[in-house]
């Protein structure tokens, strides 16, 4: 079985609204490139550029997917919030809850994104795959049941999940997100229930400033299926590698899911301009390794990764390429440019001893150690 890489060009041509003032962007006009806006389609599509200039897309099953269906956006998100957001997708509007501008077929690229993720985990579960990578935009891991935020729309991931249920029955699934970001739509979808773990690892008081605490455990049959991992600004590489082996790994194996599905924003970067942690290439490349042997020890393999953030145009494709190299098996010839630099920017050993210690005390929290 080979992994498979989902991706759809119609993704990238979602705008967040810059020019359609003065052209008419939407349908079959693509949005004008220069754009200032952070959430835009350069860093994907470099991404995409690098796997395949390198070489790994010769090793990959490049797939296509639908859209996901009404029915599916419905199973996590309100009628109200889906009558609004393809009310103004179509009048090229207001975004739901924002003051920002989409343009018309916004709704629809945000309904393929979540497709490319259906698609990919279907895929994974039939075992006509290996595992996958999906290169999802909108991304999704912000968006509410009732609302669209932090420039996500619909919640890819739990579309993708529920349609996996609704299909099999019951999933036990464990989301690991390690975006910058505190993955709150993810957590309030699956606050209140135990087929779901997530656990998210993130900046601490980024976005949401309010959200992604680690007394946040879940509620009722949820309790203690909701993992917060808030690290210091500035923790680096070597945070993110203790908080994987002292609280992610023994929290999912504990769980013990019958898929894995990442959550694989990349704006922990060194260069993001939307986050302040120091991960380079080799730190995802380590993550990815580490989730993937989990998933081959506790279900045989079944991994799925969803691209969510990661702003920095620099930094995102070696940090994707690393992943993809990962879930492959195959090391491309490659050499990350910015790698050296950015290990020479790590934080001293003081900072990292400290960030362990509290690393430490929320698993003894957790019954993890």
């Amino acid at each position: 079985m080979t992994t498979a890489f989902y991706h759809d060009e119609r993704c990238l041509w979602h705008s967040w609204g810059e020019a359609v003032l003065t052209l008419p962007v939407g349908g079959y006009v693509q949005p004008p490139a220069g754009t200032s806006h952070l959430e835009n389609p350069e860093t994907k599509r470099r991404f995409k550029n690098l796997v395949e200039v390198s070489g790994l897309w010769d090793h990959l099953d490049v797939r296509k997917a639908d859209p996901v269906t009404v029915e599916d956006i419905l199973r996590v998100h309100t009628q109200p919030y889906v009558d609004l957001f393809r009310e103004t997708s179509a009048n090229g509007t207001a975004a739901p809850g924002k003051t920002r501008l989409m343009v018309p077929g916004s709704f629809e690229s945000a309904s393929l994104s979540a497709g490319l993720v259906k698609r990919a985990v279907a895929d994974v579960l039939s075992r006509s795959v290996r595992n996958a990578y999906a290169l999802a935009r909108p991304p999704g891991h912000h968006a509410e049941p009732v609302a669209g935020t932090g420039l996500c729309l619909l919640a890819n991931i739990a579309i993708a999940l529920e349609a996996a249920r609704a299909e099999h029955g019951g999933l036990r699934v464990a989301v690991f997100d390690w975006d910058v970001h505190h993955g709150n739509g993810t957590e309030t979808i699956y606050y209140d229930r135990d087929d779901t773990l997530t656990i998210s690892i993130h900046q601490a008081a980024n976005y949401p400033v309010d959200r992604g605490k680690a007394e946040d455990r879940g509620r009722g049959a949820g309790e203690g299926f909701n993992i917060n991992i808030p690290l210091l600004p500035g923790g680096g590489h070597q945070s993110y590698l203790d908080a994987f082996e002292r609280i992610v790994a023994p929290a999912i194996r504990r769980f013990a899911p019958d898929l894995i599905v990442v959550a694989c924003g990349f704006d922990a970067n060194g260069l993001d301009p939307m986050g302040r942690m120091l991960a380079t290439s080799d730190t995802f490349r380590a993550l990815a390794e580490g989730t993937l042997a989990l998933a081959e020890e506790l279900c045989d393999g079944r991994l799925v990764c969803a691209h969510e953030g990661g702003y920095s145009e620099a930094m995102v494709p070696f940090c994707g390429l690393a992943v993809v190299e990962t879930l492959v098996g195959h090391r491309t010839d490659v050499v990350d440019p910015l790698a050296d630099d950015q290990m020479l920017q790590q934080p001293p050993g003081a900072f990292i001893e400290l960030q362990r210690t509290l690393i430490d005390a929320q698993a003894r929290d957790l019954g993890l150690a």
